[in-house]
């Protein structure tokens, strides 16, 4: 039951994000979003300042944070609503969910088989490669039928 949900949720996140898939691969403008709208809107700074009631300097500021990444949310929304637009917020996994999952679940099979097989070598027990990733894929099934949290610790 508690694999069902953590799938169905995994499933819900992927379909969310795959309309940002697209966008995150976007550039925003040299200078930041807020000031490249404000620019096309033929707005000034002190006009906008007086729509957000603070300084043409603060403007200017939050400008220059949002540009170099360092704008609050709650501030981008603040000058977005006065420019009306939205921000529009997202995480874009860079793979699908479930292929980071899968990934994470083989880096942790890959090492355990490790050194299990060290130590099967050291006692001319070793095994062949066709058995060794037969052993591996079956290793990455049942972590990946456990819970999904394991995987991360």
């Amino acid at each position: 039951m508690a694999r069902d949900y953590s799938k169905l949720k995994l499933e819900q996140t992927e379909e969310l994000a795959q309309p940002f898939r697209r966008l995150s691969r976007a550039q925003a403008p040299r200078g930041g979003w807020v000031r490249a709208i404000r620019e096309a809107l033929g707005m000034t700074a002190a006009q906008l300042a007086a729509h957000v009631n603070v300084t043409r300097q603060t403007i200017r500021d939050l400008e220059h944070s949002e540009a170099t990444g360092k704008i609050t949310l709650e501030s981008l929304n603040k000058l977005a609503a006065a420019l009306g637009c939205r921000v529009v917020y997202a995480l874009v996994p860079e793979k699908p969910l479930a292929q980071m999952q899968r990934d994470r679940a083989r880096s942790i099979a890959e090492g355990l088989l490790k050194s299990v097989s060290h130590s099967m070598k050291l006692e001319a027990q070793s095994i062949r490669e066709q058995e060794e990733r037969r052993q591996r894929e079956r290793m990455i099934e049942t972590l990946l039928q456990g819970k999904p949290k394991k995987l991360w610790d």
